[in-house]
């Protein structure tokens, strides 16, 4: 039986946090060193050839496939010590697996274009140097949609699934359910009023997950911009105070 890849979606902590050891990162920075690679199936024969890693930091109008032999990394973030941006991830990228993916987006009718410019963020640096250190999978990153469209976002998914049998992994990196870090420096998030919000949207978000049809996982997703506490959870646009 062929190796199917795994999909995952992981949370890639606050910024360069995880890898320059804040304490908060701790259960994030251990999941990412030890459960991860596991799953990936990381040093064994399995391992998979190369990897699409769909990064939330990386809006646009058209989906956008990085297609760099040897991607430079993006330092979107800023307030952080020196050693933040030093940081390096060697892994290679692959124009060839990177057409390939174009080419399994325009069959699906989603258009899609390259760009061998953009270095990969830190939604894709952080997370992959803490899972595969050895820095030797071809890294294939992908952007997510400015649009915010649950159908649109499914469409890729299911576009981009058959890749899984050539043993080509997917991993989706964000930061967590909730993302609102306004409310969290400003101590909001630890009101009672924002922490029953916060409650009730990660049931609301577990039961869309947990979803077993597809078909009725998607008509779920696609109404969760009025899901309680959405726009509290995930203000439209906002971007994090330490990152560009």
């Amino acid at each position: 039986m062929s190796r199917i890849a795994p999909v995952i979606s992981i949370s890639h902590g606050g910024g360069p946090m995880p890898i320059l050891g804040d304490p908060s990162q701790a259960k994030l920075t251990h999941s990412m060193k030890t459960r991860v690679p596991k799953i990936l199936k990381l040093g064994t024969p399995e391992q998979p050839k190369a990897i699409i890693l769909v990064t939330a930091h990386w809006s646009t109008d058209e989906v956008t496939i990085s297609s760099g032999e040897k991607p430079e990394l993006y330092y979107d973030y800023y307030g952080f010590p020196d050693e933040a941006y030093n940081l390096r991830y060697d892994a290679p990228g692959s124009p060839e697996i990177a057409e390939l993916v174009r080419r399994q987006l325009e069959e699906a009718g989603i258009s899609a274009k390259k760009d061998n410019k953009r270095g990969w963020d830190h939604g894709v640096f952080v997370p992959m140097t803490l899972i595969h250190p050895q820095a030797s999978i071809p890294i294939i990153q992908l952007s997510v949609l400015a649009s915010e469209s649950p159908s649109a976002h499914h469409a890729i998914g299911r576009a981009l699934a058959p890749l899984r049998a050539q043993n080509i992994a997917i991993i989706g990196s964000g930061f967590a359910s909730q993302h609102n870090l306004r409310a969290m420096f400003s101590g909001q998030t630890r009101t009672p009023d924002y922490k029953a919000l916060n409650e009730e949207w990660s049931r609301t978000v577990g039961d869309a997950v947990a979803t077993k049809d597809a078909a009725e996982q998607e008509r779920k997703f696609a109404a969760w911009r009025k899901w309680p506490g959405a726009y509290e959870m995930h203000p439209r646009g906002e971007r994090s105070i330490f990152c560009r």
